[in-house]
């Protein structure tokens, strides 16, 4: 089995498909690198796609400390992928949790991103929200070393978010919930303290946001609730960033509606690598509502 190592010795399996340029895919919390099936088939076909298993998700390592999950880690992880497989510059997808790596990435490793988007950003992100976030985050937690994995993937695959892809294919989401269930509940859990509990806020981060020139897909379902206002917020900050925002989707929008999702990201991905992706317009940006002033 292939596998990446990082820089503090943890081995992240990985698969790839295709030839071109390369795109990396990083999953979310609740899902693995067998969540992206869907898009490794369609773009496979006219990109180099790479997509991993992330720490603490087999056949990835699972570290038994926490100490070993943060955002920062995370976010490494995906330049140790490329590095393995030297691959200087790559468009980088992520969903949620892969999300906020993917726009940390852009932020620490600008050079090595030829695009990003950033799918699914938001939960926890508000600050009135972060306190109520970091109480759910260990009740998560508790709940997979207490319950094991099984358990808790029948609870949580049914959240206010994900029931939308439920009732638009059935199949797909008894699937996803069995994949869930197939996770490590250790390694899952230290991903929700490490990783997810300790991540900024992305009201921290608008610094960061302004100084970015990444070309930026802003991606999220409409029916995402956490990750409305924190979509709009990345939008109005990041300078290279456009917002698409798929209609009666909630977050799981790679398995929810992948032609939608699929169509979305080829169309951007097409546009940068046409060297057509632009910037903001400064004169976009004014006080005023119409332009006309008195």
């Amino acid at each position: 089995m292939p596998y990446a190592t990082t820089d503090d010795g943890v081995k992240l399996y990985f698969e790839e498909v295709g030839a071109g340029t390369p795109i990396v895919f990083v999953h979310e919390f609740a899902a693995d690198h067998r969540s992206w099936e869907a898009q490794m088939r369609h773009f496979g076909r006219r990109y180099r796609c790479i997509t991993y298993s992330a720490r603490g998700y087999p056949p990835s390592d699972v570290p038994e400390k926490t100490t070993s999950y943060s955002q920062s880690r995370a976010t490494d992880d995906i330049l140790a992928v490329l590095d393995h497989l030297e691959i200087e510059r790559a468009h980088v997808v992520g969903l949620s949790m892969g999300g906020f790596a993917t726009l940390h990435f852009g932020f620490r490793h600008p050079s090595r991103a030829l695009s990003l988007v950033v799918a699914g950003v938001g939960y926890g992100a508000e600050k009135e929200q972060q306190a109520r976030f970091k109480e759910e985050v260990g009740v998560v937690a508790k709940s997979l070393l207490e319950e094991g994995m099984a358990a808790f993937a029948g609870k949580y695959a049914y959240g206010p978010t994900r029931v939308q892809f439920e009732n638009k294919d059935p199949r797909g989401f008894a699937e996803f919930k069995r994949a869930l269930a197939e996770h490590s509940a250790l390694g899952s859990a230290n991903t929700q303290i490490g990783c997810q509990g300790e991540r900024p806020s992305l009201y921290d981060l608008i610094a960061e946001m302004r100084a970015m020139t990444v070309p930026t897909l802003v991606l999220t379902g409409d029916e995402d609730w956490p990750c409305l206002a924190p979509a709009l917020l990345m939008k109005r900050e990041i300078p290279s960033a456009a917002l698409a925002v798929m209609p009666n989707c909630g977050h799981t929008i790679n398995l929810e509606d992948p032609d939608q999702f699929n169509r979305i990201v080829g169309d951007f991905i097409g546009q940068v690598d046409a060297g057509r992706w632009p910037k903001r317009d400064p004169r976009a940006l004014s006080a005023s509502i119409t332009g006309m002033k008195g």
